[in-house]
């Protein structure tokens, strides 16, 4: 699936080669054999799907994929409604500089649990230093979810990306936490 993608050099800054994954959405026909792999990849109940292009991939899950029951938006500042206790901060390293990123401890709620565990695969589109997903990982690994005065935990199944740049060692860095499936590898 990597011979539909476009790569641009020094794009958003020098020393940068920017991958384009549009290209997938482009023809119907490849993203639905995207979707069909990414949702073989996907093995946890609750999909995590940082904005925005997560998003794009983890959607279609829903209506594709029998096992996966919740997505969970994870967006910039600012984009989340919430109510007071609600929202988490995570400060991320991403290959050319910090960011944040918020995610909503009810839109996990919302999801399903095992036992007392909520699993979670992390979906997102590209792998680079994997950055961006170590801080959601350990962010939600940290957290306690209480239902009904019930405390559940949350576990990282597994990491899913559309394109990993090998090159960049981010694979690495999170096999740490949880397998890593690329639908590409560059």
């Amino acid at each position: 699936m990597k011979e539909v993608l476009k790569y641009y050099k020094d794009f958003p800054k020098e020393g940068i080669v920017f991958v384009d994954i549009i290209p997938y959405l482009q023809n119907r026909q490849v993203f639905k054999r995207l979707i069909a792999e990414v949702a073989k990849a996907c093995t946890a109940p609750n999909i995590i799907a940082p904005e925005a292009r997560g998003f794009l991939f983890a959607a279609p899950l829903l209506t594709t994929a029998d096992h996966v029951e919740n997505v969970v938006p994870v967006r910039k500042s600012g984009k989340l409604p919430f109510a007071e206790g609600d929202l988490c901060e995570v400060v991320i390293e991403k290959e050319y500089g910090s960011d944040k990123l918020y995610y909503r401890v009810s839109d996990i709620a919302a999801g399903k649990a095992e036992g007392d565990i909520f699993e979670v695969t992390i979906l997102d589109d590209v792998l680079a230093t994997g950055g961006t997903a170590e801080g959601l990982a350990e962010s939600l690994e940290s957290r306690k979810i209480v239902i009904d005065g019930k405390e559940y935990g949350v576990k990282v199944k597994e990491f899913v990306f559309i394109v990993e740049i090998a090159d960049l060692h981010g694979r690495e860095r999170l096999e740490k936490i949880a397998p890593v499936k690329s639908i590409a590898i560059i």
